[in-house]
């Protein structure tokens, strides 16, 4: 009887890992393997997590991070730039942007690659970034004609501040219902670069990055937009350290005025976030 059970057993578990679906047993497994955090780290990462878990009430239902806007697009992010400034802008300037923008945002998706494939069954190895629009209060502070991005002009909001069409804006339609965008789908915005004149540190989340025009355009040779870099580290979920540190680290990227780029700690904690939310997806 035991045999025949033992037999039986086995032909079902053959069956369930040929019809099981990602998320399920066989995935999972995967994950726990993938799982190899420098043995240094585990003991803050577990901190971190803790910290983040007691603290933000609905992390498992918010469904707006990087991760979700990446996933829904299959793999790529749009953008809106908000030009707050009187600066004009020429067609070199807004090249030097985008380009600036897809190497920043492509350091935190390097950091979720290993070994030539996505760490821990995140589906990607390079994720585009689109520019799709420019807000700006008056049309003549943008110094091109061609028709490359979308051009937004007097939609402000409430603070008075240029913003692209709230109709083709992810922040304002997070069911992807973009019907009244004007472009469709396809000229939809996930986030927002907010550049504004005289702004001083950054801010970020969901909606996008926002910080000082002149510190963004000043920095565009450098190889670390550290600003920048911190505030993306928000939209992906990842905490600020105002008035803790976990144990044994001092200087990492997201414990703003400690570390200029994108270090090892914060490597593994975006890896942990995904980890911890990644079942959400099927993966």
């Amino acid at each position: 009887m035991r045999r025949h059970l033992a037999r039986l057993l086995t032909v079902l578990a053959v069956l369930a890992a040929a019809f099981a679906t990602p998320g399920m047993a066989s995935g999972k497994a995967q994950a726990a393997d993938e799982w190899n955090p420098p043995a240094n780290l585990v003991q803050p990462l577990n901190e971190v997590w803790n910290h983040v878990e007691s603290t933000y009430g609905n992390l498992y239902g918010f469904r707006n991070y990087g991760w979700d806007q990446v996933l829904a697009n299959r793999g790529s992010v749009n953008y809106c730039v908000r030009w707050e400034s009187d600066a004009p802008v020429s067609a070199a300037l807004r090249d030097r942007i985008h380009a600036a923008l897809k190497k920043q945002f492509g350091k935190w998706m390097t950091a979720m690659t290993e070994n030539g494939k996505g760490h821990n069954a995140w589906p990607y190895t390079t994720v585009p970034v689109n520019i799709v629009g420019w807000a700006v209060k008056n049309r003549s502070t943008l110094q091109w004609t061609d028709n490359s991005v979308d051009i937004y002009t007097g939609i402000l909001d409430s603070g008075g501040a240029p913003q692209c069409a709230p109709d083709c804006g992810r922040f304002f339609h997070q069911d992807g219902n973009y019907s009244k965008c004007p472009g469709g789908a396809a000229r939809h915005y996930d986030q927002s670069l907010w550049l504004t004149k005289g702004f001083g540190g950054g801010a970020g989340g969901d909606w996008g990055q926002r910080m000082g025009q002149e510190y963004f355009t000043g920095a565009l040779n450098q190889e670390n937009i550290h600003i920048y870099l911190h505030e993306v580290g928000h939209t992906f979920g990842l905490d600020d350290f105002y008035d803790w540190s976990p144990t044994g680290q001092c200087c990492f990227l997201m414990k703003a005025g400690s570390a200029t780029q994108i270090t090892e700690f914060d490597k593994w904690m975006l890896r942990d976030f995904w980890r911890h939310m990644k079942s959400r997806y099927g993966l």
